[in-house]
């Protein structure tokens, strides 16, 4: 990706759609001035029109989420109506999601670097609007015997095909629109749009679906809202005239050379671990957490409930964490100190069902959101900033299809470890929060002892050091 050509200044009356950073979206100044090329002047400028950008990419993350969990919460009902034999082929919709993900990841890095978000955000719609109409249609074919299965899997998996390029894409875009402090905000509203949306689903799907018969009326809200959200698509810009900062007009590293910087980076892999381990295990308990709590005797609709307090608690703590992350750049303290937080919650989760009222599972539920929902943006803008300048695309995406590989074993171990007479998911659930401090020794590992000096910040030395601040 090389630098745009800074174009000549522009007068402050006539540039209404640019702000300089720190500065409010009236205003405009020139910040810096660095040796290109060509030894030209560069204007680092944010844009108002990245806000329709990133607006659209938490438009389509919702949806696409929703059309992922849509089953889930109403597993039973989902069982009943398709007249499936075991509750493993309901999981296989949330499962062949992950797969689905990693098979396209390759064409979503190439589409990203050369092509931009425009062009994602084209691909994510065509699929989601293709898988979610085709899950109608096989739910509503033939409805009175059962629907037709088989052609709601291959719109899951269409559906599954669109995600990539909408959650591998906020690191990306918040590098080429946004400025070092204001980066993990905009990836943290962008990436938790998608647990959002399966916080709707969570809570909407149990309310629509009564009975197994509603299954096909469900599908087709989805649908409907699905194809109006992907509207603003077409208004979205690929990139801004003039960069934001330094660390943006800089020149990535093409992939035959960025690949091999990232193979030997051990805190990169140490980051990859941890984040695949808990993001993996976020996807399986959210597609599981009906099932978890069944056989205590919770129903649907406070299950449902219980996954909304998971995502609804996340996101607002979240909105409290990543600006103070901005402006205080403590990446390394927050993610050592949030991933055993996260650890604890799920061998609390073991314990919490028992209880067999709201109140233990909910609160454990909050804090297990909390903590994840903070952890996720600042994971994925700390690796972009320690292997700066590796392009975003290349690092997210590898960490997002580490964790929807493993949430897609994770749910097969979890469903095959589930007592077959009762339904009870104890053993699974003892498995994931092993598992799960195994993510917390990563953590602790990252830029131990000597090695803090591979966990630099580097854009943000890089937009310091240049006056981009």
């Amino acid at each position: 990706m090389s630098p745009p050509t800074a174009p000549e200044p522009v007068p402050k009356a006539d540039s209404k759609d640019a702000t300089v950073s720190g500065c409010d979206d009236a205003d405009i100044q020139q910040t810096t001035t660095r040796e290109l090329s060509i030894a030209e002047a560069a204007i680092y400028r944010v844009y108002r029109r990245r806000w329709v950008g990133l607006a659209t990419l938490m438009l389509m993350n919702i949806m696409i989420s929703w059309g992922w969990i849509t089953f889930a919460p109403v597993s039973t009902s989902t069982q009943d109506f398709f007249r499936l034999q075991k509750a493993s082929s309901v999981n296989w919709l949330s499962t062949v999601i992950f797969l689905a993900y990693i098979c396209m990841s390759p064409v979503v890095i190439y589409t990203l670097r050369n092509f931009g978000v425009r062009a994602a955000l084209l691909f994510a719609a065509g699929f989601s609007i293709t898988g979610v109409w085709l899950r109608f249609i096989g739910a509503r074919v033939g409805s009175s015997d059962g629907g037709h299965f088989p052609i709601v899997m291959v719109g899951q998996i269409l559906i599954g095909f669109g995600q990539p390029f909408v959650l591998s894409a906020p690191a990306y875009y918040s590098d080429l629109w946004f400025t070092s402090g204001q980066r993990i905000t905009a990836n943290a509203l962008i990436s938790l749009s998608n647990p959002l949306g399966a916080a709707l689903g969570q809570l909407i799907d149990p309310f629509l679906v009564s009975r197994p018969e509603d299954i096909p009326n469900m599908l087709l809200y989805i649908a409907i809202i699905t194809t109006a959200v992907t509207i603003p698509v077409f208004f979205v810009q690929g990139r801004p005239p003039t960069p934001p900062c330094p660390s943006s007009a800089q020149e990535k590293l093409p992939f035959k050379s960025a690949f091999p910087r990232i193979l030997r980076s051990v805190e990169f892999w140490l980051i990859f671990v941890m984040f695949s381990i808990l993001v993996g295990f976020f996807n399986a308990s959210s597609s599981l957490l009906n099932q978890i709590l069944e056989p205590y005797g919770y129903s649907e609709n406070e299950a449902g409930i219980g996954g909304a307090v998971l995502i609804v608690v996340g996101l607002l703590a979240s909105a409290v964490v990543s600006p103070i992350i901005d402006r205080t750049h403590t990446f390394l303290l927050a993610i050592r100190i949030l991933v055993p937080v996260i650890s604890i919650c799920y061998i609390g989760l073991i314990f919490a069902p028992t209880s067999r009222s709201l109140a233990p599972p909910y609160i454990v539920l909050a804090f297990l959101g909390a903590a994840s929902f903070s952890l996720l943006p600042l994971s994925l803008e700390f690796v972009v900033e320690i292997t700066h300048p590796v392009s975003p695309e290349i690092t997210s995406t590898i960490l997002w299809s580490g964790g929807q590989l493993l949430g897609a074993v994770f749910i097969l171990s979890m469903t095959a470890l589930t007592d077959s007479g009762t339904g009870n998911m104890r053993r699974a659930l003892i498995f994931q929060a092993i598992i799960s401090c195994a993510a917390s020794i990563a953590a602790l590992g990252i830029g131990w002892g000597d090695r803090v000096v591979h966990v630099q910040t580097r854009r943000i030395a890089l937009d310091t050091s240049e006056g981009g601040q």
